[in-house]
């Protein structure tokens, strides 16, 4: 492609040495060079191809899927990834004053002279710090001003399947499993480096099925298709991860051991995106593991995917790691477990997993409601699994619910309290103690592409009405071990608004982004009223959106962007009885 015009890159390692980490808070953010980085010459490379993560490095470096990408693309001779993270506040007043442009931590190279920048969408808040970065690196925000001189803008990751309201920002987006497809790509684009921007990405979005070019449609929209990895086992997996400098928020050697999830719950997106369901070998998972431990010297295993506990083979992988492991002193950490299998496990799970406590995801504290949101858990083994662990020396539990989901009601806001209080006592039986119970409470957002994707949201009354309704309840029974912790209202209410909808919502994110929004998933700097006035401005009502509710047969701004098919969805739905509730 003629932008591929093999220019050398500006690389600004004095600047960056003399002028920007001097002034900075966290240095070791910005320095790259760690044990294990793969850095090579960015000018014997035929595509350079910047990997970028729209938030702070600690966060970027415990992402499972922007390590496997980095390592499957730097295996490939003639392509170069290098890690671009979002800097924080400070580091970014830094730039601006001394005009010092987003580099990559790698070579120090400009991000605006890589060929292709590739965002992880993760989340529907991080949109406006994908326009942060774009603005730092001197690229034009929407594709439609960008020329021949300016990289290739690549969207992928979750988002990707509903990625409507930021289409204009992109070039192209690649949906679905990325490790085989990037690479398709990849070579793609090396090969016709002497066509135009506009040609490239036509000829792209005709050739894969899994490239999505917005641009190119906006009224009718082809179906496109996830990219899929079929054969897990010998998928590319990183052998030497990145030991970062500073402490990541999971650092650990994580592995898949298994993609996709059988459970069909009404509300998760990536149970209905990421099938068909394949598992990788107990064998290969410690093969993975002996090769990362004896790069890094990570003391903690993370055994990863949508639904651990379906994997079907868990309790000999334990038993494998735990025999080479256990005498390292390297613990076993795993993600929320089915009660059903995580009774079956507790002899293994007490000698590997650290006692610091259990996670389950009951989600609903009602038998009832759970079969509402299709979560096939019962009260019976839910407290037969507590109470095992109990026996096993667990002193903590903590459990995920998720308040106005439909059907709910009064009582099933106030069961979740007596479900907790009810497991705390429960280990007075067993040692005559009270647990700990800390209960994480997230407020249901439809998301696109899932049965509940056509349901409204409750308001932000009804979430700080049940917020209440737990507080009292908690107060009442002065249940002092009991400790609940609470999604933000106000940014859910915002994922629903943006996640649902169409590209009129590209002028509300950049409105936001003009009047000031960035790091929307951070506390110190999320502003909503920054985003009411950027919904007005653009003349949409942003608490009409959240609450929408799509009719049965509704064009919705999502369906043709992979995931399963919108016939198998409505019948999922309908079954689930929540439509007339």
């Amino acid at each position: 492609m003629i932008f591929m015009k093999n220019k050398k890159p500006i690389i600004l390692t004095d600047l960056v040495r003399q002028q920007f980490l001097p002034f900075v808070r966290t240095p070791s953010r910005y320095i790259g060079g760690e044990v294990n980085q793969i850095k090579k010459d960015l000018n014997e490379c035929a595509l350079k191809f910047a990997l970028c993560f729209p938030d702070v490095y600690e966060i970027g470096m415990s992402h499972t899927g922007m390590a496997i990408i980095y390592e499957v693309l730097n295996r490939q001779p003639k392509i170069a990834a290098e890690r671009v993270f979002l800097p924080w506040l400070d580091a970014q007043q830094v730039m601006n004053e001394k005009h010092i442009p987003l580099y990559s931590l790698e070579s120090k190279a400009a991000v605006r002279d890589f060929d292709i920048v590739g965002f992880s969408l993760t989340n529907e808040l991080c949109y406006t710090s994908v326009l942060n970065a774009l603005d730092l690196a001197g690229i034009p925000l929407r594709s439609k001003d960008r020329t021949e001189e300016d990289p290739i803008i690549l969207g992928g990751a979750g988002m990707a399947n509903c990625c409507e309201p930021v289409a204009p920002f992109f070039d192209m987006f690649l949906l679905g499993q990325a490790e085989e497809a990037v690479v398709e790509l990849s070579n793609f684009l090396i090969e016709n480096k002497n066509l135009t921007r506009k040609e490239i990405l036509k000829s792209a979005a005709q050739k894969f099925p899994y490239i999505y070019v917005p641009s190119l449609y906006e009224n009718s929209f082809p179906k496109i298709k996830d990219a899929v990895v079929e054969d897990l086992d010998n998928s590319i997996v990183p052998e030497k991860p990145i030991v970062p400098f500073t402490q990541a928020i999971h650092e650990r050697i994580s592995i898949e051991v298994m993609r996709g999830c059988p459970g069909r719950c009404s509300f998760c997106q990536a149970s209905f995106c990421r099938r068909p369901v394949r598992f990788r070998k107990p064998q290969r998972i410690l093969e993975i593991a002996k090769k990362a431990y004896a790069t890094t010297g990570f003391d903690t295993i993370g055994l990863l995917s949508l639904s651990t506990a379906d994997y079907p083979y868990l309790e000999e992988t334990i038993s494998l790691l735990n025999e080479y492991f256990q005498p390292r002193r390297v613990g076993i950490s795993l993600p929320s477990l089915r009660v059903d299998v995580q009774l079956k496990l507790m002899p293994k799970l007490a000698t590997s997993v650290r006692k610091s406590g259990l996670t389950i995801a009951v989600e609903a504290a009602s038998e009832r409601l759970r079969k509402i949101i299709n979560k096939p858990i019962t009260n019976e083994n839910l407290f037969a699994a507590v109470e095992e662990a109990y026996k096993n020396g667990f002193e903590n539990i903590k459990l995920y619910f998720m308040a106005g989901l439909p059907g709910e009601t009064h009582e099933d806001i106030k069961a979740i309290v007596k479900l907790c209080y009810e497991l705390a006592m429960l280990r007075k039986k067993v040692c005559g103690k009270t647990a700990g119970i800390n209960a994480a409470v997230s407020w249901f957002v439809p998301k696109a592409h899932t049965p509940f994707g056509w349901q409204s949201q409750q308001s932000q009354q009804y979430f700080q009405q049940a917020k209440e309704t737990i507080l009292d309840e908690k107060k009442r029974l002065g249940a002092r071990f009991l400790n609940f912790k609470f999604h933000h209202i106000q940014r859910s209410v915002l994922e629903s608004a943006i996640g649902r909808g169409d590209r009129k919502i590209a002028n509300v994110i950049e409105n936001a982004y003009r009047g000031g929004t960035k790091f929307d998933l951070w506390d110190e700097c999320f502003d909503f009223q920054i985003w009411l006035n950027a919904f007005e401005k653009a003349g949409l009502d942003l608490v009409q959106l959240a609450a929408r509710k799509f009719e049965k047969n509704d064009t919705l701004p999502w369906e043709h962007l992979g995931g399963p098919e919108k016939d198998y969805l409505r019948k999922q739905l309908e079954n689930t009885g929540a439509e007339n509730l």
